[in-house]
């Protein structure tokens, strides 16, 4: 009994401590660990399929602007596949005609650094075959970009194009740095 009443005692007497009950003494500064993440992203619009039609006219080319965002400094890659607008089922061409039509890419983009500022780049086809890199330079992109395609004219001894048609697919890749 006498063990009942010391428990029943102790326990009366017992209170939860309150924040006003810890004093930190002498205490000039605090340091509180705060942190968080935002999850990177680049994100690219469609980009239309081009029919040129009939590739005899000079100065062919399109402009368009392209949605694209990426929160984070980046570079782009840009591939052609066989680095120019190449016959479809004669790549070599046919005698005195060639099957190949070679094109230049151009890119322009606004980016932040803080500051805007617009990077712009341009390819031959020849050099997309390798694949073409474009760096961000450190900022990032957050209004689109615009690219442009014009056709060049045939080279070597073909001065003139083969009968049929022509295709070339563009790759582009964007990997955050």
């Amino acid at each position: 009994m006498r063990l009942l009443l010391i428990a029943l005692v102790a326990t009366a007497f017992a209170v939860p401590a309150t924040a006003a009950d810890m004093q930190i003494d002498n205490a000039r500064s605090i340091d509180i660990a705060v942190s968080g993440s935002i999850r990177e992203h680049c994100a690219m619009g469609q980009i239309p399929n081009v029919d040129f039609g009939n590739l005899e006219r000079r100065g062919l080319g399109f402009q368009t602007k392209v949605a694209f965002d990426c929160n984070r400094p980046f570079t782009m890659t840009i591939k052609g596949d066989t680095g120019a607008l190449t016959h479809t089922s004669m790549p070599n061409g046919q005698g005195p005609y060639g099957g190949k039509l070679p094109y230049s890419l151009s890119v322009q983009m606004p980016v932040r650094l803080p500051s805007a500022q617009t990077i712009s780049k341009s390819f031959t086809s020849s050099q997309l075959q390798a694949g073409g890199v474009i760096s961000s330079n450190g900022g990032i992109a957050t209004d689109g970009m615009t690219l442009a395609v014009e056709l060049g004219l045939p080279t070597g001894e073909a001065s003139k194009l083969l009968a049929g048609d022509y295709a070339e697919t563009i790759t582009i890749t964007v990997a955050p740095i």
